[in-house]
């Protein structure tokens, strides 16, 4: 009963905690949405005031027409007193009948002249009825003349220069203009607009200002198109920065030009303060005074929480062209504009407010460069072995040739030293070498660039010594990528044969000097899996795959094929491999297991007839593996070699195929998939599970080259070692040296990983798997010596604090886990929990302090957290903005603004990481690019270095402990580059930016690289 009891308890405990949870989520979401209203609302009122103060420019217009020509002064004079008495009877006439006119016949100038030919004050012209207009936006109902009892009622403005309203037209006879008096909507039946401050005029002698009420007759709800509308001649308009834009100028600058009519503008009446005698409004009553006044106490509450929004936006004018850049081009993804104190920055519409720092006095004159130092490529950590074959070869300095995503590499064997050609734009699919065992070709797939325009594939053919590119051949003849490749031997490599992976496997064949076509055919709807040459005729190929072997004859730019027969014996799925012996027959590795010789054979002229020719046959099947025969290596002397799939063996036979010996390769290197002849001892083998392996048959094989072979995305620099630690999908975690360039050692977990973090004390290494389940490993021992489980949903980020007191783990369930660290590192305890995201946590960094995190999540989010205070979310972003981050992973921030590319989405940039010295950031992008930025980098389109060799999406970047080497992770490709951070020698990042934002007199816009 009382176990029963407790199990109760706990589950309305766990209920009621996480009750408040959602609830405050929900706060924050009502909030943010009630913030965004009330600023769409105050900046159609701040539009509204900036065109009355447009309308007071004509006055000023005016004098300066009269002082430059009189003459010209008079005519206008009596143009428009002619206007304004026709718009009087037009006025007098359409009120009594009801009837809606035109717009434009709503239009009144009130315009007198002086004795000296001056314009002067407006001319009363009594009272007139306010006729009902015909836009949608402002639908009134006429109005009897009983109910006008003497209030002059104008119209606003619909053009800017012509048919302008004046300022004194609204005021009663004998009030001054004040240029800064702003106007005041009130809420009409449902629609609230924010009270405008006041401003003074400095000019006018001391004058007080004059109070106008206005009343809104829009009914219709409030469209970016309107604030467009009503924003379009401020955005022209001649003001400094935007700081003077947000406060209504005491000597305003002339327009410049006409300004067609809004279609949005729309009659305001004019109310004196005392009288307050609002619009009737179509369909509804006459408001009286009771309404009015419960407006206005509606508006006072409203003033509380609107004071401290707007004081976080300095100017109700630049919220007005924020909303309109978000709204004004729907298929843009990315923009930015600054407001004094904030920048914003659009990432699908978006806004995102990055705070600028107190060090930076003058955003706009930042100039941003690329930086000094650069990149260069160290070392490539992996093979292709696991789904391509023949890609292993050995060349005579001594190197073997290879490759992973785009780069084919050259590695000295006993010099471990490596070289590498990077000409490639995709992956590489192929490689073959040519018989003067110096010129070398690589074909490539076709991708996508960054539009997602398809790249066309091709062959490179290029000199091993030079790494120079000789010919490039096919570009826009192959589809999809290129299969396999092969030189021509009888000839000394006079030709090249391509074969696409196009649905036909088109194959073709080439001059490898001057890269011209000579002969094409379609091969086979079924896969391609090889193609050679006969090594004595160069007008024999053969090609093999799925169920077939082909055996191809040129003769007068056109092939012919002839089809092997398997006759009694028993066709396999897959025909692997394939080599010629000494005696010119061709040895075939199949599927199931058996090598198979064939031979040419008389024509049957008693089966089939007078006119059968040869045919390719069988002569002899060996039983050779278990499982596949993956590849098929012919020795010097005569001797064969074979691998194995399912076995693993290596077994070498003699010429007549009778077995001499064999070797297994060890379970964690998989299957044989391609063997290289070293000096016909000693070989060079690549596997299934990307790694090659040197040695002999007789005293085994030992890796020279390992990697991961599914996709990657945990990678951890060790804090004071030149180590690193990689973990992926394939349930591996490894650990490398970046000095040795090798493999330390590698483990194996249930799950897969996804992202790993040192402890600051260097001894273990947290992992975050894809179950929620994270573990802490010893980096001596490789045990286990910690594990939890936070949520059922994949981690994202494992970040420990500076001290490595606290351990923060990201999840995909929108929280951030903190732990209390103690024991060095081997003891866990839950400290607290962030909640507060929407979305999947992605990125988070720890300050200086240790006190604070910074995080990103997945719609774009950008929180802080005083860990400290109990994991407590941080409202006020702005008191964040001078904080120092002891490391900078998150792709959105002030800092790193510029990182993203023009027409970047969200997702574009994967990961970026910013140096220990301060100085650079790298980021890796899902357009298999490195980009190189100087730190920080707060402005759109910051130059950058770019660098390519991976084939995939880059998944993460991280520097070394000392900076001396950036590590790039490829997802797909399974390649780890290593770059060597070259160049440098400026000073403190930090320094650099308050000095550059100090004296910098211009801002040219930099030149993206």
């Amino acid at each position: 009963m009382d176990g029963s009891t407790n199990s109760l308890d706990d589950a309305s405990a766990d209920s009621s905690t996480e009750y408040p949870d959602r609830t405050s989520v929900m706060e924050v979401r009502l909030q943010a949405q009630e913030d965004e209203i009330t600023l769409l609302k105050s900046s159609l009122a701040d539009a509204l005031r900036r065109l009355r103060l447009h309308d007071q420019l004509l006055p000023l217009l005016k004098e300066q027409l009269i002082a430059v020509n009189p003459g010209a002064a008079r005519v206008l004079n009596r143009a428009c007193s002619e206007g304004c008495t026709s718009s009087r009877k037009l006025s007098s006439s359409s009120a009594p009948d009801g009837l809606r006119q035109p717009a434009t016949s709503q239009v009144s100038h009130s315009i007198a002249a002086n004795e000296n030919g001056h314009i002067g004050s407006p001319v009363s012209v009594g009272p007139r009825p306010r006729p009902p207009t015909l836009d949608r936006s402002t639908q009134t109902e006429p109005i009897a003349q009983g109910q006008d009892d003497g209030t002059d009622r104008v119209p606003l403005a619909l053009t800017r220069v012509v048919q302008s309203l004046q300022l004194e037209d609204a005021l009663p006879e004998g009030a001054p203009v004040v240029d800064g008096a702003r106007a005041k909507l009130h809420r009409v039946q449902g629609l609230e607009e924010e009270d405008e401050e006041r401003e003074e005029d400095e000019e006018g002698g001391g004058a007080p200002d004059k109070e106008l009420s206005w009343t809104s007759s829009v009914e219709e709800p409030i469209q970016p198109t309107t604030i467009r509308s009503l924003q379009r001649d401020d955005f022209q308009d001649a003001t400094g920065s935007p700081d003077e834009q947000g406060s209504a100028p005491q000597t305003p600058p002339a327009p410049t030009k006409e300004h067609s009519p809004s279609a949005r503008s729309g009659p305001l009446t004019s109310i004196q303060e005392g009288e307050k005698k609002p619009l009737v409004r179509r369909n509804s009553e006459k408001l009286g005074k009771e309404t009015l006044e419960r407006n206005k106490k509606r508006l006072d509450k409203k003033a509380a929480s609107s004071a401290n929004l707007l004081t976080r936006s300095p100017s109700l004018e630049n919220r007005a062209k924020e909303l309109i850049a978000a709204a004004g081009s729907p298929g843009s993804r990315r923009g930015t504009y600054s407001q004094g104190q904030s920048i914003k920055m659009f990432i699908r519409g978006r806004p995102i407010t990055m705070y600028i720092p107190s060090n930076i006095q003058n955003y706009e004159d930042l100039k941003m460069e690329p930086p000094s130092e650069r990149l260069e490529l160290d070392w490539v950590y992996g093979y292709r072995g696991r789904d391509c074959r023949a890609n292993l070869y050995f060349l005579p300095t001594g190197e073997a040739v290879y490759f992973i995503a785009c780069v084919v590499v050259l590695y000295h064997i006993n010099n471990r030293m490596q070289r590498h050609y990077r000409k490639h734009s995709d992956c590489v699919r192929c490689l073959t070498v040519h018989p003067d065992r110096v010129r070398v070709a690589s074909g490539q797939m076709a991708g996508v660039d960054k539009d997602g325009k398809p790249l066309q594939p091709c062959v490179h053919i290029w000199d091993s010594t030079t790494l120079v590119t000789l010919q490039q051949i096919g570009l826009g003849t192959f589809e999809r990528g290129v299969g396999s490749v092969a030189f021509s031997f009888a000839d000394s490599g006079l030709f090249l044969c391509v074969i696409d992976d196009s649905n036909e496997h088109m194959m073709s064949l080439w001059d490898c000097t001057k890269g011209t076509k000579h002969a094409e055919v379609k091969s086979t709807n079924e896969a391609v899996f090889a193609v050679e040459f006969n090594p004595s005729d160069s007008t024999n190929i053969i090609t093999c795959g799925k169920s077939h072997v082909y055996f191809w004859t040129l003769s007068a730019g056109q092939f012919t094929k002839k089809q092997g027969i398997f006759g009694k014996y028993k066709k396999p799925k897959f025909i692997q491999c394939f080599v010629f012996s000494l005696t010119g027959d061709v040895l075939t590795g199949d599927s199931e297991g058996n090598i198979l010789t064939w031979g040419k054979s008389a024509a049957d002229v008693k089966t089939l007839g007078k006119g059968a020719k040869e045919t390719f046959q069988i002569m002899r099947q060996t039983r050779a593996h278990e499982g596949s025969v993956f590849t098929l290596c012919a020795l010097q002397g005569g001797g064969l070699l074979s691998g194995g799939g399912k076995d693993r063996k290596i077994i070498r036979w003699s010429a007549d195929l009778a077995p001499e010996r064999e070797c297994e390769i060890a379970e964690m290197f998989g299957a044989v998939r391609t063997i290289a002849d070293v000096d016909g001892e000693e070989l060079l083998v690549g596997t299934t599970r990307n790694a090659i392996l040197r040695g002999t048959l007789s005293e085994g094989f030992v890796a020279i080259v390992q990697g991961h072979v599914d996709e990657m995305w945990g990678l951890a620099t060790h804090p004071s070692q030149n180590v690193f630690l990689t973990c992926g999908h394939d349930r591996q975690v490894c650990l490398w040296h970046t000095e040795e360039h090798k493999l330390d050692w590698c483990t194996t977990l249930e799950e897969y990983g996804l992202c790993a973090d040192f402890c600051p004390n260097g001894s273990v290494v947290s992992v975050g798997l894809n179950t929620g389940r994270w573990l802490v490993l010893d980096l001596l021992t490789r045990e286990v010596v910690s594990e939890s489980t936070d949520g059922n949903e994949q981690l994202s980020i494992m970040r420990y604090s500076p001290d490595g007191s606290y351990l923060a783990v990201g999840s995909h369930d929108n929280f951030i886990y903190i732990y209390n660290v103690t024991e060095s590192g081997r003891r866990y305890t839950r400290f607290g929990k962030c909640n507060g995201h929407s979305s999947f946590i992605t990125h988070l960094d720890w300050s200086k302090d240790g006190k604070y995190i910074m995080s990103n999540s997945g719609d774009y989010e950008i929180l802080y957290w005083d860990v400290a205070a109990g994991c407590k979310l941080l409202r006020n972003r702005f008191e964040s903005k001078d904080r120092e981050w002891a490391s900078y992973t998150c792709v959105l921030g002030f800092h790193v603004m510029g990182v993203w590319l023009e027409g970047s989405d969200g997702t574009d940039i994967n990961a970026l990481c910013r140096s220990h010295s301060e100085k650079l950031v790298a980021m890796a992008d899902d357009f298999c690019k490195v980009h190189l930025f100087q730190y920080p980098c707060p402005k759109p389109k910051a130059p950058s270095h770019k660098y390519e060799g991976h084939g995939s999406h880059v998944t993460n970047v991280c520097f070394t402990h000392c900076d001396s080497h950036l590590l790039s992770m490829g997802g797909k490709d399974t390649c780890i580059l290593q770059w060597r951070v070259i160049g440098g020698g400026m000073g403190d990042s930090r320094e650099r930016l308050t000095s550059t934002s100090s004296t910098s007199t211009g801002s040219p816009e930099p030149a993206s690289s």
